[in-house]
């Protein structure tokens, strides 16, 4: 039986591509556990990291990879695992109006915004 995948109650994301994350939960925790956002999916709440949740995919011999094999691949991690890195801290990340009245995203931690 397959799961389902389902949308997540808000679509407030706090993680953008590009980001840096720190991972703050889940299998393998430690200190060394950051990477970049290579992409996020808001249905799913999850972003996909580099170097983090790595899996191993069995594939057939095809046209394009004629040898097959198992690859090593980025699987998705679930966003509420992940905290984003301003000035080499993880940080919690709130938004409030900017100048020109535009919400942004600032550190809760230094209260500076983030790029």
């Amino acid at each position: 039986m397959k799961a389902s995948i389902q949308s997540h109650k808000t679509s407030k994301i706090h993680i953008k591509k590009g980001d840096l994350v720190k991972l703050i939960s889940g299998k393998i925790v430690d200190n060394k556990n950051t990477g970049k956002v290579l992409r996020v999916y808001p249905k799913t709440y999850r972003a996909l990291v580099e170097g983090l949740n790595i899996i191993s995919r069995h594939t057939k011999p095809s046209a394009s990879s004629p040898e097959g094999g198992i690859i090593k691949k980025e699987a998705p991690i679930h966003i509420s695992n992940l905290m984003v890195i301003e000035n080499g801290q993880a940080t919690r990340v709130g938004r409030k109006a900017n100048e020109k009245g535009k919400l942004q995203r600032y550190s809760v931690k230094t209260g500076e915004f983030i790029s």
